[in-house]
């Protein structure tokens, strides 16, 4: 039989388990170290390949829907793109049914706030559609082990979906193109895949583990309460992207562990505030349609390269490159949108730790309180 712990034991671990002492341990130099330290990536080499799939799958489905009736859709054919991004690590067969099902997702993920707008909903339903896209995705993502970079990108097309639609047509075409978007992700994974065949041979990594349905039904439900008051805020301050304030929420609260989910945190404030100067730059020259779609293209290759380093690197990159997705699916957009993306990322990542902390169980922060006395 295991070793049961003493009361005394016991009793000092749920005191260094409280919630208190959990926001301590959350704050502490230890911490902030832990989220600047360099990382080494599974594979490299299977990074790599996913950043160049996930880059040519953005740019076919640009150039397509560029040059068909409907060339003000690219944004959304981009996102679409995006479902290149999943299963990197899975098996040829099981990457194919993971980019398919993404892709579905993605289509879905815009068409949901789509119809609530031609439908006339008020801002303040759209901010809840967002939160339910939020939770189900989160459920989806889990569900059906799709693993990263997780229900985030399937908010991050319900945000681009946010602004007004006029009609119906306008309805479908966002949908159609965002799933056009999703059929060349899956052509251009089964035309390359077999580059990642001789890597996954010999790479070893721990089965992943999936949560009791009530589990992840909960998890669902603090990130939709997290993104809808997330995208609140936002909103009632007048922002114009309240669905950025979500995104970060869900982003952080994604993590597995207080720990993870402090560094994702840290690491997405940091990254964001780099890559809106860097957008800042470009937007302030102007860029033509096809600079922004090569900076776009650049920039999702290097994120998929780097972040398995560290995700505060990948921030630096992706925050451009989703700046200028947003871009292409509405070119009205304020000058101010990289000011924008700054606050509402570090208001959605404090509400997320705030809510992982508040809402945490004794488990999670034993976890946390035990990797903190070891990394002592």
């Amino acid at each position: 039989m295991p070793k049961q712990d003493d009361p005394a034991t016991t009793s000092r671990r749920l005191r260094g388990a409280s919630r208190g002492a959990s926001a301590r341990h959350l704050v502490s130099p230890a911490q902030w170290a832990e989220s600047v330290a360099l990382g080494a990536p599974p594979s490299l080499r299977i990074f790599t390949i996913a950043g160049v799939q996930a880059a040519l799958a953005v740019l076919l489905a640009i150039v397509a829907v560029h040059f068909s009736p409907w060339p003000q859709m690219v944004g959304f054919a981009s996102l679409g793109g995006l479902a290149a991004l999943f299963g990197r690590f899975a098996t040829v067969e099981r990457r194919m049914r993971i980019v398919v099902v993404c892709a579905l997702l993605l289509a879905l993920g815009v068409l949901v706030p789509s119809l609530a707008s031609w439908g006339g909903a008020l801002p303040w339903m759209m901010v809840l559609v967002l939160a339910l896209v939020a939770g189900a995705s989160t459920v989806a993502v889990s569900w059906w082990s799709l693993g990263g970079p997780g229900a985030v990108i399937i908010v991050f097309a319900a945000g681009a979906a946010y602004n007004p639609v006029g009609s119906g047509a306008e309805v479908l075409a966002r949908a159609l193109a965002t799933l056009a978007g999703g059929v060349v992700a899956v052509l251009t994974c089964l035309v390359t895949d077999r580059w990642r065949a001789p890597e996954l041979k010999a790479l070893r990594l721990p089965p992943a583990h999936v949560a009791p349905w009530s589990h992840q039904c909960i998890a669902a439900g603090r990130i939709t309460a997290c993104a809808a008051l997330a995208a609140w805020i936002a909103f009632m301050a007048g922002w114009h992207h309240p669905a950025w304030a979500a995104i970060g929420a869900v982003s952080v609260m994604q993590g597995g562990h207080l720990h993870i989910t402090m560094n994702r945190a840290l690491q997405r404030m940091a990254g964001t505030i780099v890559g809106s100067f860097l957008v800042w730059a470009m937007l302030a020259q102007q860029p033509g349609f096809w600079t922004v779609v090569a900076a776009i293209v650049a920039f999702q290759f290097l994120t998929e390269v780097i972040i398995g380093y560290n995700y505060a690197l990948g921030q630096i990159t992706i925050t451009p490159m989703a700046l200028l997705m947003t871009y292409l699916a509405s070119p009205a957009v304020a000058q101010s949108m990289p000011v924008e993306r700054v606050l509402d990322t570090i208001l959605g990542a404090a509400l997320g730790i705030v809510f992982a902390v508040v809402f945490s169980s004794v488990d999670d922060r034993v976890h946390l309180h035990e990797h903190r006395s070891k990394a002592r």
